[in-house]
This record gives structure tokens, C-alpha cells and sequence, in this order.
């Protein structure tokens, strides 16, 4: 079976298509955002393709495109659609592939769906992204819990920002969970700065064995 991982992040804002980038950069993997809100700026799948510089036919096609940059069950509504979760479904890849989901685990897709029950029908291993900033502790606390809840995979937490041991010890021993790393705040970020970065903190040919 094709190596698969969701990215998601324990709130929005927090770096996680970097991490995306990284992680299918390092991998050469395909990369899927299903859904993207917003489309004025850089899309996330944008972002991918320009920061781990793979090849066009390895950035899939989101399966919805929204207007405006808002949960996705209010951007679709106010672009008179409403998302189909039973379309969401991972593309055949030869090779790994990455998904990213949009803000939280709990971000709406509909009026009764969140992305975490769409994660919890396919079954792909997650990588938790949590700042390492003040409050990070209880954000990804609950994260792990609403996984688990939902019986969703869990490959470990990738933390993003400066280094703060004491905060990501205490989530690996009350979370129970493994440390895949952190990523540390790029100044310049470009394509070369995190492929170095990402090598240099995360191993992973190790995630690929252990969690896809």
C-alpha cells in the first residue's frame, strides 16, 4: 500500500504547510489539500510546490476550492456549494503522500462534519503539528484526545517554533505520545533552508517506516 500521512495541526496558523512542504520535499512525495479556503493569496498547495520545489504533477488538484479564507462549511456556504465529505477521497499515488487538512482537527466541513471525522473513516496515520508556545500544552493535549476518541492513527507530534523542553516533555509523557521533532522559526524561509532544516530535525525515512 502507498505510504500515506495526514498533516494537521492543533489550531490554524501555526506552520503546518511548512512541515507539509518539508516532510513530501524530503519523502519526493505527492501532497493533497482537499480543501482550500481561501484564494487570494497563496494557496497552501502553492506554498508546497514552491518551498519543496516537486514536480507540478506531484501537487494534486484540492478537491474544493473556496472564496473566502473562513472555516470551510461557512466559505462553501457562502459560495452556494455545500462539501460532499463522501468525495474526499485520497488519491491513488505511486510513492508516499501527504495530506493536509485545514486549521484544527475539529474545523467544520459541513454543518455536522468536522475533519477529524472524515480522518477517522480513512485511517491514515496522523502528524500532529502544536506550537511550542504558551498554551500549546492543553491545544495539543485535547488534539490527542479527539484522535484517540476516533480511534485515528497517531504517528507523533511535530512541534514548530523556538525550543521549549519542558513544554514538549510534558506533552510526549501526559499525551503519551512520540516526539517526531521540531522545526525550528526559519527567518528566510526558502526552498534550501527548509530541506536543511528539515533534515536536520526530523529523520524521515524513520517516519516513513514507523507510522505510513
Amino acid at each position: 500500500m502507498t505510504p500515506r500521512f495526514v498533516v494537521s495541526g492543533t489550531d490554524t496558523g501555526i506552520g503546518k504547510t511548512v512541515f507539509a512542504a518539508g516532510l513530501a520535499g524530503a519523502l519526493g512525495a505527492h501532497y493533497w489539500k482537499p480543501v482550500q479556503s481561501g484564494l487570494e493569496d497563496e494557496t497552501d498547495s502553492q506554498t508546497v510546490a514552491r518551498l519543496s520545489e516537486l514536480p507540478s504533477g506531484h501537487i494534486v488538484p484540492e478537491a474544493y476550492r473556496l472564496t473566502a479564507p473562513l472555516s470551510p462549511h461557512l466559505s462553501a456556504r457562502l459560495d452556494g456549494i455545500e462539501i460532499d465529505t463522501g468525495k474526499l477521497l485520497p488519491p491513488e499515488c505511486k510513492g508516499p503522500l501527504v495530506i493536509e487538512g485545514a486549521g484544527g482537527l475539529l474545523v467544520p466541513l459541513t454543518a455536522t462534519t468536522v475533519f477529524a471525522d472524515v480522518f477517522a473513516q480513512w485511517r491514515i496515520p496522523v502528524i500532529l503539528c502544536a506550537r511550542t508556545a504558551l498554551g500549546t500544552i492543553n491545544h495539543t493535549l485535547l488534539s490527542l484526545e479527539a484522535l484517540r476518541r476516533r480511534a485515528i492513527p497517531i504517528c507523533g507530534v511535530a512541534f514548530i517554533g523556538p525550543e521549549n523542553a519542558e513544554t514538549q516533555a510534558t506533552i510526549a509523557t501526559i499525551g503519551q505520545v512520540e516526539i517526531l521533532g521540531r522545526l525550528p522559526t526559519l527567518d528566510n524561509l526558502t526552498p534550501e533552508s527548509l530541506a536543511q532544516a528539515f533534515r536536520e530535525n526530523f529523520n524521515a525515512r524513520l517516519m516513513l517506516e514507523n507510522c505510513a
